[in-house]
Order: structure tokens, then sequence, then C-alpha cells
């Protein structure tokens, strides 16, 4: 069945446009692009844009940094060390422990520091481009750095962590927004989730170090794992400072010569006429958007067909937390304060993320073929169950259930590894329009950050034996609020495999069902290849498999 749908002048805008802009030819140039990308397979896409895949490859690895990082404190808190250091002395049974108000302020200080960061990101990477506000990024990082290695006290070390969460809001932003402009549709889902493999590593090597440093005694055994973190901004710096700018941004700020030099840069193997079609195809995408949505600022996002983007990107992003992540993805602290031995709960902890490794691995193959919507909707519902039966085990079994739960949490940490761990990065990235990326990015994890500010608050006295001790049980609640994004997801989470950001655009203008995006038919270009239907028809067709 074939739906005919008024479209909006943009389209016949934006094609005027373009052809003042790059000639009479443009619109075929753009189309070629389009279907050049439709027709690609993987190998070709590889040969093609090999440069591209490099350079998105180095930048990701500053979130290798984040993920080493940000998996630190969470950590500590189950360290003998820092335990003496940042803590106080309970009784013989508890022993010392950091607080529940103080882990509560140490976790969430970062947090904080990332929304503040995260915003300000999104201004200067409108502005100034991804390259050097990374740059800016990083250097500002190596200096906060000296700030939690030579903390005295649980105040510094807390001013410490909320500057370096300003440094770690830009990476966890532009890293993302970066690999999906760089590189052709499909290879999108590949790179946007290697983002996430980048986060495994990084917390595979934090947790690697932290048990080799756990016998060491005093301060050094805390202040090692924060002096690695130096090994990291000044390499990366070099790397962005030699990378090429992203084109999409280019073309946003209407440097179109230089788009061009940075394509020619990103390709491996593209002719001229390559190149010059897929800047055709930029500029009349963002002509496209520029016509729908007269500005790029915050507000812009929650205007029109934006404001069901915005939606989607910051409740996706919001899943990650929602499914239990503060609870099931660090869980050593969980299983210290359960009674198991530290040394076992950090082995149990490394073989955990090496599993998240692995399922990340995995999630490139069936994200190739299922695509986004399956692996999210499926992939949600199991790990809440996964949640409720630790709930289920810890009341029924008590501590005879803790390895039972360790393996659950391996199990937990598998599948979100291999399903909505790498794929929120890639629907925040992809869903976002062209013209707002940078700003929809950022508003999408604030949102996570936002919520991962409660859940520490709550997890740190769900999990706190001098608080409210619930243990396993904990796994009830994050379970529950795990089935609600289950059910949003099956309704609102639409599928946006093999979809070009024009078809995208297209998609979200005509407020097609979040259950039909798959099999839906676009042609951005109708209007100017078809002689025999009027020019301000838009024409979308829905399989048959559909109805």
């Amino acid at each position: 069945m074939t739906t005919q749908l008024q479209a909006s002048s943009a389209q016949k805008v934006a094609d005027q446009e373009l052809e003042e802009k790059l000639g009479r030819n443009a619109i075929l140039d753009a189309k070629q692009a389009t279907d050049d990308e439709h027709a690609q397979t993987l190998v070709q896409g590889l040969r093609e844009n090999r440069k591209a895949v490099f350079w998105s490859i180095l930048l990701s690895m500053t979130i290798i940094m984040e993920g080493y990082d940000t998996i630190l404190i969470g950590n500590f808190f189950a360290y003998p060390e820092f335990q003496r250091k940042f803590g106080q002395y309970f009784n013989e049974k508890v022993g010392w422990q950091v607080n529940g108000e103080w882990q509560t302020a140490l976790s969430m200080g970062s947090t904080a520091g990332a929304v503040v960061g995260g915003l300000l990101n999104g201004y200067m990477a409108s502005r100034f481009g991804y390259r050097w506000t990374m740059i800016i990024a990083l250097g500002m990082l190596n200096a906060f750095i000296f700030i939690v290695f030579f903390a005295p006290g649980r105040e510094v070390l807390l001013v410490g962590q909320i500057l370096c969460g300003l440094s770690w809001g830009v990476f966890a932003t532009l890293a993302p927004a970066y690999a999906s402009e760089v590189c052709p549709t499909n290879l999108r889902g590949y790179l946007t989730t290697y983002v996430n493999l980048c986060w495994a590593i990084g917390q595979l090597l934090a947790t690697g170090v932290l048990r080799g440093c756990l016998h060491i005694e005093g301060e050094m055994g805390y202040r090692i794992p924060f002096a690695i973190q130096w090994l990291w901004p000044i390499p990366l710096m070099v790397v962005c400072f030699f990378a090429p700018e992203s084109p999409w941004w280019l073309v946003r700020v209407e440097r179109l010569e230089q788009a061009k030099h940075s394509i020619t840069r990103l390709g491996g193997q593209k002719t001229e006429e390559q190149i010059n079609n897929q800047l055709a195809m930029m500029v009349h995408t963002i002509r496209i958007e520029a016509e729908a949505t007269k500005g790029a600022t915050y507000l812009d996002c929650f205007k029109g067909p934006n404001l069901r983007r915005t939606e989607i990107v910051c409740v996706a992003f919001m899943g990650q937390i929602l499914a239990g992540s503060s609870f099931a993805y660090t869980p050593t602290y969980f299983f210290t304060t359960a009674g198991m031995d530290t040394a076992q709960a950090f082995n149990l902890s490394l073989g955990a993320k090496g599993m998240a490794f692995i399922g990340t691995m995995m999630s490139w193959w069936l994200i190739s073929y299922w695509g986004r919507r399956p692996l999210y909707v499926g992939g949600m519902g199991m790990l809440s169950l996964i949640l409720l039966l630790i709930g289920i085990l810890d009341v029924s079994a008590g501590e005879r259930g803790l390895w039972p739960s360790g393996g659950l949490c391996v199990l937990w940490l598998f599948v979100y590894s291999l399903t909505i761990g790498p794929l929120a990065y890639s629907i925040i990235s992809e869903t976002s329009s062209v013209r707002l990326r940078p700003l929809s990015v950022v508003l999408s994890r604030t949102s996570y950050q936002l919520i991962n500010i409660i859940s520490q608050f709550l997890q740190a006295y769900m999990m706190n034996p001098v608080e409210w001790n619930l243990l396993g049980k904990t796994g009830f609640f994050w379970g529950g609020t795990g089935f609600c994004v289950f059910v949003w997801s099956y309704f609102r989470l639409p599928e946006v495999k093999g979809r070009t950001y024009e078809e995208l655009d297209i998609l979200f203008m005509n407020k097609i069902s979040a259950r039909k995006f798959a099999s839906t038919h676009v042609d951005p270009y109708a209007a100017a290849s078809s002689s025999s239907a009027p020019e301000d028809i838009m024409e979308i067709e829905h399989k048959t498999s559909a109805t």
C-alpha cells in the first residue's frame, strides 16, 4: 500500500538551495550518494572509508579513559586502604566503612560535573567543532587528576571528582557523535557500539589494576590507580590535533571547501565523483533540517519532530541506569558487604568485565542482522527478569545464594553488554538530527546523569550495611524500573538500521509509528527525480509485511 503524504516546503527549498550552491546536477549527485550507501557492502564500506574507521577508533579511545576513571570510586568503597583513609570505624563486625552520606557525595560528584561538562560541550562543539573541544577537555583533565591523586581528605577528593567529571561529560557525548558523522550508514552501528566496547575495555583495565593493587599497603594502594589516569590525556590530545574534523559539522557552519577536504581525508579509495556526491547529500540533508528547525539551540530539541527524537535518545540512554547498572554492573561492594572475601569479590568483578568485553564484541554481529529495536526491547526484558531472580534468591536463600547471585550478575552484565549497553550509544547518535546532534546527544547524556545521581543516592543507602542494608533485595526495585523501560521501548523505540539521515528526517517529520519504521520505504528525492508526480508530494510506501 502506498500512502501519499504532503511534504513540507523543506524538501523543495533544500532542492533549490542545493542546486544554487553546488550546481544543477547536485540533486542527482546527492541521490547517487544515498543510493551508493544503501548498495554498499560491509567490505566496500571498510575499504572506501578505512581512514574514517581509523580516526573514529582513535577518538573513541577517550571512552576507555572515561570507563577506567568512573569505575574507580565505586570499587574503592570495597577497598581496605581507601576505607581507612576516607571512611570511619564502626564496630568489629562492620569494620571500616565510608558512610552512606559520603558514598553518595563521592559517587555523585563526578556525575554532577559530567552534567555541567556535557551541557557546556553542546555549546562548545557546535561553535568550535569536535576536535578543539576534545583537546581542551583532555588538557583540563590532565590538571584535575593532580587533585584526586594528592587529596588529603574526603572534601578535596570530592572537589577533584567534580572537576574531573567536567571532562568526562565531554568525552561521553563527543565520541559517539563523531563516530556517527564520519562513517557511512552501514558502518555507523559498528563504530557507535564500539564506543561501549571502549567503555568495557576501560573498566576491565580498571578492575585489573584494582585487583593488582589490592594488597599494597598504605595510601599508594589507591593512589596508583588514580596515577595511571595520566597515561591517557597527552597522547589523545595529539591524536585529536591531527584528526580530521567532522564534515557534517563543517557543512553546518557553511565551510563547504573544508568539508570536502575532510571527506577526502576520511575516505580510503573514494573517487572525486564520490566525494562530490557525498558533499551534496550532506548539504541537502542539512537544508531539509534547517527548514524544519529554524534554530539550533537546546530549546529547538523540544519543538516539532525533534521533541519525539529527544524523547527517544533520552529515555534510551536512561534505560542503562533504570535496567540496574548501578547495582549489577559493578557488584564488588554488594558481594563484600554480603560476606564474600574481598579478593574473591574483585576476582568475580574482573571475570564479569571480561564477559562485558565478549558481549560487546558479539553485539556487532547481532546488530548487523537484527537491528536496534529487537535487541533493545528483548535485552531490557531479560535484564529485568535477571534482577528479579537476584531479589528472589536473596529472600529465599540468604548467604547461601551469594555465589548463584554472583553468577546472575555476570549473566546480567553479559546480556547488558550484548544489548542495551552498546545499543544506547548507537541509538542516541543515529536518532538525533544532524543539525541538533551535539545538543541532542548532550541532552541524552544529561538525562542519563540526572537519573544516575538519583540511582547512586538510592544505591548507596540500599547496599550500605550501616544504612538500609537491602543487599540482593535491591534487584526487586531495579527489576521494576527496567520493566517500565521495556514497555516504553516496545511502543516508542523505532528501528533506524540502514537509514540515511535524510530518510530518518522524513520519517520523523511524517510521524511514522515506531513499529512501522523498519517496513517503511522513503525516497527523499522523489520530488526531484519524478516528473510525473507533483513536486510537493513525498511518497512513503508501507510494505505489505507491515500491514
